[in-house]
C-alpha cells in the first residue's frame, strides 16, 4: 500500500485535500484550463485519445461541460467541424448544465442530446446527458428508460448507475427507514449483474448513503450521519464488509470514477466507527474530495472531510 500522504492544511498546501470534479485526471485538468481559453484543440484531442472507453469519456464530458464558458468554445469547435461527434457531445452536455442552472431551456438540451446521440450511435454519453437532467427534471418512468438506453451501450456504466440510485433513494422518504426499499434492490442487481471486477460492486454502499440523505433530509435521520445507526444493523454491516473485501482484492486503480467509490467507503467506514479501515481508505483518497457524500445531508463537504480524515488517521 503507498505511503499516506502529507497532513492536511490550507486549501493551497501541497497535498490539501481540493473538491475538483477531474478528481485524479490531468490530462483533463490541462484541457479544461485550454477551453477556458478558447484552445478547443486540446479538448478534440483529449476526447479523440479517449476513444470508446465510455466511462472515461462520460467522466471527462461532464467534467468539460460544467465550465461555464464550455458551450460558447464547443460552438466555435462545431463552426469549424461540423460534423464531430465529440464537440456535439460536448456542447449537449454543456447546454444539460445550464438547463440544470436555470439559465437554458430544457428542451433545446434535450434536444441537442438527442442530435448527438443520432451522430454517435454507440456512445452512452449523450443519453447520460439525458439522464442528468431527466434525474432532477424528468419522471420515474424517463429515468429508467434512460438507464435502458445507457445499458445498451455499456451495461456497466458507472456514473448512470449512480444517478438512477440517488433518485430511488428520494422515493418514498417520508415513511421512514425500510430495510426493503427497492433502492437497495436495484443496488444488489445492478451489483450481482457486473463482472467481479467492476466496481459497481460498491453500488449497494452508494444506495445506503444516498438512502440516509433522503431520510435525513426528511428529519427521520440526525443531520450528524456519524451519530445516525443508519450504519450499524446487520444489513448495513453485510454490505460494507462486502464492499471492502471487494476493494481489498479488485482494487481498480484506473478506473476514471475510483475516487467516487473511495470517498462513498471512507465515509461508510467513518460512519460505522471503523477508523483503521477508513485510514487506509483516506490515504488512497489522498487531496480528491468528493463532495458527495460528505456534504450529507446539509454539511461543508471540505470540512466534513478534513474532520473526519483527521479522526482516522489519528486511530492509527
Amino acid at each position: 500500500m503507498s505511503p499516506p500522504p502529507p497532513p492536511l492544511g490550507r486549501g493551497r498546501r501541497r497535498g490539501a485535500p481540493v473538491l475538483d470534479a477531474a478528481l485524479d485526471d490531468a490530462e483533463l485538468v490541462t484541457a479544461r484550463t485550454a477551453l477556458a481559453q478558447g484552445r478547443w484543440q486540446a479538448v478534440r484531442c483529449l476526447l479523440r485519445s479517449t476513444g470508446d472507453d465510455w466511462d472515461r469519456r462520460g467522466h471527462r464530458i461532464t467534467v468539460l461541460a460544467l465550465e461555464p464558458t464550455t458551450a460558447a468554445w464547443t460552438r466555435d469547435w462545431l463552426l469549424a467541424e461540423p460534423d464531430s461527434a465529440d464537440a456535439a457531445t460536448l456542447l449537449a452536455l454543456a447546454l444539460v448544465q445550464a438547463a440544470l442552472r436555470g439559465r437554458e431551456k430544457p428542451d433545446r438540451a434535450r434536444e441537442s442530446c438527442r442530435a448527438a446521440a443520432g451522430l454517435a450511435p454507440a456512445d452512452p454519453t449523450p443519453w447520460l446527458g439525458l439522464l442528468l437532467l431527466e434525474r432532477t427534471l424528468g419522471g420515474e418512468d424517463d429515468v429508467v428508460r434512460l438507464l435502458d438506453e445507457v445499458r445498451l451501450r455499456h451495461p456497466d456504466h458507472h456514473h448512470a448507475h449512480h444517478l438512477v440510485v440517488a433518485r430511488l433513494a428520494e422515493r418514498h422518504a417520508a415513511a421512514g427507514p425500510d430495510p426493503l426499499h427497492e433502492v437497495y434492490d436495484f443496488a444488489a442487481w445492478a451489483a450481482e449483474q457486473a463482472p467481479a471486477d467492476s466496481p459497481l460492486a460498491l453500488l449497494p454502499v452508494v444506495a445506503h448513503t444516498e438512502r440516509y440523505r433522503a431520510l435525513a433530509a426528511a428529519g427521520l435521520e440526525p443531520a450528524d450521519p456519524a451519530a445516525s445507526g443508519h450504519w450499524v444493523g446487520r444489513r448495513a454491516r453485510q454490505v460494507m464488509k462486502a464492499a471492502f473485501d471487494w476493494w481489498l482484492e479488485w482494487e481498480q486503480e484506473e478506473h476514471p470514477r475510483r475516487m467516487v467509490d473511495l470517498n462513498y467507503l471512507a465515509h461508510a467506514k467513518v460512519c460505522q466507527g471503523r477508523g483503521a479501515e477508513a485510514a487506509a481508505l483516506f490515504h488512497r483518497i489522498g487531496p480528491h474530495v468528493t463532495a458527495q457524500p460528505w456534504s450529507y445531508p446539509d454539511r461543508d463537504p471540505y470540512t466534513a472531510f478534513r474532520a473526519a480524515r483527521d479522526d482516522a488517521l489519528g486511530t492509527v
